[in-house]
């Protein structure tokens, strides 16, 4: 091998980066070879992003200070011009995001913005970009991709989202590919596929990687080396064997004790129902949301996507219910129909006995009084322009429930109980973490003191250590209030920790339901075998290079044509409260 061949990709030395006075990167050094992929984990707030940032010469000059040195392919970036730059971004390297909704443009339709980076670093005409921007989503697994490449970003999943940033970055075949969290919005059969595809990517292309996570089984899964940040400062460097078998300091030891592995978690039992409350806390029957598909010159309906197909559930007070299931298959839709965010097609929603009368808005008051939702995406569920303290109060104030006073030392109370400070109170959402936003968001699902919470992915952005915390308070809090949870997530770990019965779903219909322990442990449905099968294991893999996830299986489109007439389906019980459909 020549020199050239043999050459770092990516050379930081001496990296110190500071705000203002305040530094927060302290003197990181590190590099990554052809074809390498480096692991950088650390909790919330340790630099891990912030390093990135400044590798992609992304970190606003007016307001940061760079010490040291970070070399691209022996090419300086710190005080380069920023027409230097914007040559180097997207063909040199390329950086996947962490939230893909502030990186996608919500005006621009996928296609534009796919288009402008193939055509800014290839010589294509519109069509041939067109053409390789649908091939790129078609790789990235996102179904009917020829259709969907003129949708805008907001309708699609969080998943999908992120897949489309996945394809954007990979598009002009970069030599260092920068991943900041890319699989944290991604179930974990997308995820496996997404891990796979960025193996075989660097196996055709000798694309190395940068891959900021906090979840420590895809660090197993796809790194040669680790890097473990805490503060600012790298605190251990190695192997990935050596990381994981031998951590020299405390700090890398409980990150990968934190993580939860599947078949270690205690099975709860599901709560006994009060006598003196024989009726669930929540039912849902035959609930159906559809999405109209517009086209042509008079943009007439061309069809409709069956988004949540007769679904039907009960959930009793101080239970969790899971629902998992991939990107796209209704999880999050669920959710929001029950509050009549997105309005159902038909179906009922009963709280406590009651039925919901969607036209009646104190029916639909109460109901979100007594339903409160944790949202996938914290960023876009907290207003920009908004303290996070005025965040927190407004539900009380719009309620009625309290004084302005009253409201604030609530919101400073629970603050506390997610792990934050009081004293962040009068902080806007952008000057937090991901992962603080997040806790914000749980924070004020707790303002109204609801009998129910439909937590959409609650802890999915928060590090391995965080989500431990966040977990147990959430547990706690079951505990202490009898709260009830629709818990929607991709982590089969923390399900099989959290929740009391599983429902997986499967293009908007439950095809199995029953306890946590039967269902992930003796799966019946071939679907749920799937699920469980791309589980990663948070073990060094002795083949990096090897399929995580097994053969593709791609989800069929939830598109059907007007006319379309759903199946009738029959549910057959296989055990105690366990059910598949037939």
């Amino acid at each position: 091998m020549n020199q050239d061949e043999s050459a770092p990709i990516l050379e930081v030395s001496n990296l110190s980066v500071a705000f203002g006075d305040h530094e927060v990167v302290h003197d990181v050094d590190f590099r990554i070879g052809p074809s390498e992929t480096l692991a950088v984990v650390g909790e919330s707030g340790s630099g891990k992003s912030v390093t990135s940032m400044a590798v992609m010469g992304l970190l606003p000059a007016n307001a940061t200070r760079i010490r040291g040195s970070i070399r691209l392919e022996g090419r300086e970036v710190v005080g380069a011009p920023p027409q230097a730059l914007r040559r180097m971004r997207g063909k040199v390297a390329s950086m996947i995001f962490q939230e893909p909704m502030m990186s996608l443009n919500p005006v621009l339709r996928v296609s534009t913005q796919i288009k402008e980076m193939l055509r800014q670093h290839r010589d294509l005409s519109d069509r041939e970009a067109t053409e390789e921007g649908i091939r790129l989503f078609d790789r990235v697994r996102i179904p009917d991709a020829r259709r969907r490449f003129e949708d805008y970003p907001h309708m699609f999943s969080g998943g999908m989202r992120q897949r489309i940033m996945i394809a954007i970055a990979l598009s002009c075949s970069p030599r260092l590919l920068i991943a900041d969290e890319p699989t944290t919005a991604l179930d974990v059969t997308i995820q496996a596929q997404i891990l796979d595809l960025l193996n075989e990517v660097q196996r055709e292309t000798g694309t190395s990687i940068l891959f900021i996570t906090h979840d420590m089984g895809v660090v197993a899964n796809m790194a040669d080396r680790v890097m473990v940040m805490r503060q600012g400062r790298t605190v251990e460097t190695g192997s990935v064997h050596d990381v994981f078998k031998n951590p020299r300091e405390d700090y890398t030891r409980m990150l990968i004790d934190s993580v939860p592995r599947l078949g270690e978690g205690a099975m709860r039992p599901r709560p006994a129902t009060d006598v003196d409350l024989p009726r669930p806390v929540l039912s849902v029957r035959n609930l159906v949301t559809r999405f109209d598909v517009r086209g042509g010159a008079l943009r007439r309906k061309v069809g409709r996507v069956h988004a949540v197909e007769g679904l039907s559930f009960d959930l009793q007070s101080a239970e969790t219910l899971a629902l998992v299931g991939e990107s796209g298959c209704g999880k999050s839709t669920t959710g929001r129909s029950i509050l009549h965010l997105n309005p159902a097609d038909s179906g009922e929603v009963i709280l406590e006995g009651k039925t919901i009368e969607p036209g009646n808005r104190k029916d639909l008051s109460d109901l979100r009084r007594n339903v409160q939702m944790i949202f996938q995406d914290p960023f876009s569920s907290l207003d920009p322009r908004q303290d996070i303290g005025s965040a927190l109060a407004e539900p009380l104030l719009c309620h009625g429930l309290a004084s302005a006073a009253q409201a604030r030392d609530k919101a400073r109370y629970l603050l506390d109980r997610v792990g934050l400070q009081a004293s962040m109170i009068s902080r806007l959402p952008h000057e937090f973490s991901g992962g603080q936003r997040q806790r914000i968001c749980i924070a004020r699902a707790l303002m109204l003191d609801p009998k129910v919470i439909i937590a959409d992915e609650a802890v999915s952005s928060l590090d391995v250590s965080v989500k431990s915390q966040v977990v147990d308070l959430l547990l706690d809090l079951q505990d202490e209030l009898k709260l009830s949870y629709l818990f929607i997530s991709h982590d089969i770990a923390i399900v099989e920790r959290v929740s009391h019965r599983v429902a997986v779903m499967y293009l908007g219909e439950i095809v199995e339901v029953g306890p946590t322990k039967d269902v992930l442990a003796r799966p019946k449905h071939p679907y749920t075998q799937k699920l469980m099968s791309a589980v990663p294991d948070p073990e060094p893999a002795a083949d990096r290079h090897r399929r995580i996830g097994g053969p593709t299986i791609d989800l069929p489109s939830p598109l059907r044509p007007l006319d379309y007439v759903p199946p009738a389906r029959t549910m057959r019980e296989v055990g105690v409260d366990h059910f598949v459909s037939e």
